[in-house]
């Protein structure tokens, strides 16, 4: 069993957490029969948001009964003023049924608040932790400027950043840099957003770092059944896995979306964070719900784009979303009509 202490805060539990913002696509009950298989197989963190609609209200019912020191649990708030952080604080309390958030953090600001700023964020977060209502405060990005400012600034306690087997040089740096200032590093994205399809590769990566709590995104209980059976058995780096990454490294060259949807929402109704990683997607999964007049109706939008460039401005990667849409709308098409194989990837 691999476990992992998320720096300063003493929090150690397995090196698997779950990401609840994929609850939000399932039946309460099926959210809460996932999320309370997950703490008896034991796991013990589960990190969830304000903005991921009804996530925390799963959450809530799914672990109210459990003693409170069982559990870690995380969740952030994307306010960017003092009454909003208060508001959006009171009702994670509440809708999460618990007295207190274990990690509380800032839900991918554009800035790093800081002690004493003119948003007041930061003195907020520690009155709340003076209060009780919080035990210890984070941050979550898809910005590497704002990521490696927080872990300079020896304000915050985690950070939250996207990481894989598919991270650059710049990904790995921030890692390194919370393991010298013994930050906590919460590892989001670890399956890319389901472009990484093999998870026992993906955990032999993270386990590589014995800084990094993965939180795995989980809807379906066959894919916890497959973390689970980690506790016990972890993957480890091999030939056979390092072939894999490389494979889906080379694959994956170049730009791509990283489903963050921070782009959203787009005022010709066009999802972006589905739609401008299609072609990706058509050869990582089966293409039957893919190819379906439904979705190719909705791919279609993509002709309405009306060239705004806000999805563009609000990529936290720099992506030039208008023209990555316009590829995978163009790729869809020509495998619509049977002139590209999509078997021949997958």
């Amino acid at each position: 069993m691999e476990m992992v202490t998320l720096g300063t805060t003493g929090i150690t539990v397995n090196k698997n957490g779950i990401g609840c913002l994929p609850v939000q696509r399932v039946t309460h009950a099926t959210a809460v029969k996932l999320l309370q298989k997950a703490y008896k197989a034991g796991l013990r963190y589960f990190d969830t948001a304000r903005a991921y609609t009804d996530s925390e209200a799963k959450v809530g019912d799914a672990f109210h009964d459990i003693a409170r020191e069982e559990i870690y649990i995380a969740t952030k708030t994307k306010s960017l003023d003092v009454a909003g952080f208060w508001k959006d604080l009171e009702k994670s309390l509440e809708t999460l049924q618990t007295e207190y958030i274990d990690v509380y953090q800032f839900h991918n600001p554009p800035f790093l608040p800081r002690l004493g700023d003119d948003s007041g964020l930061y003195d907020a977060m520690l009155e709340a932790k003076a209060q009780g209502k919080i035990r210890h405060i984070g941050i979550t990005s898809h910005r590497l400027g704002v990521a490696m400012e927080a872990v300079e600034s020896g304000l915050y306690e985690t950070l939250q950043f996207p990481f894989c087997y598919l991270a650059t040089d710049d990904d790995k740096a921030i890692v390194a840099k919370c393991k010298e200032k013994n930050v906590g590093f919460i590892a989001m994205k670890g399956l890319s957003g389901g472009l990484i399809t093999d998870s026992a590769a993906a955990y032999a990566f993270e386990s590589q770092y014995d800084n990094v709590l993965p939180i795995w995104g989980i809807q379906k209980e066959a894919e916890l059944d497959e973390f689970i059976s980690y506790i016990e058995n972890p993957p480890k780096m091999t030939t056979e896995i390092e072939a894999i990454i490389e494979r889906d490294k080379k694959m994956f060259s170049g730009e791509f979306c990283r489903a963050c949807g921070y782009c959203m929402p787009c005022p010709a109704g066009i999802e972006i964070n589905t739609y401008a990683r299609m072609s990706l997607m058509l050869r990582r999964a089966p293409t039957d719900k893919q190819l379906t007049p439904e979705m190719q109706a909705k791919m279609k939008k993509i002709e309405g784009c009306l060239h705004c460039n806000k999805c563009r401005s609000k990529c936290p990667y720099g992506l030039d979303t208008p023209t990555l849409l316009a590829k995978n709308y163009e790729d869809y098409k020509r495998i619509l009509s049977g002139e590209i194989d999509v078997r021949n990837y997958t």
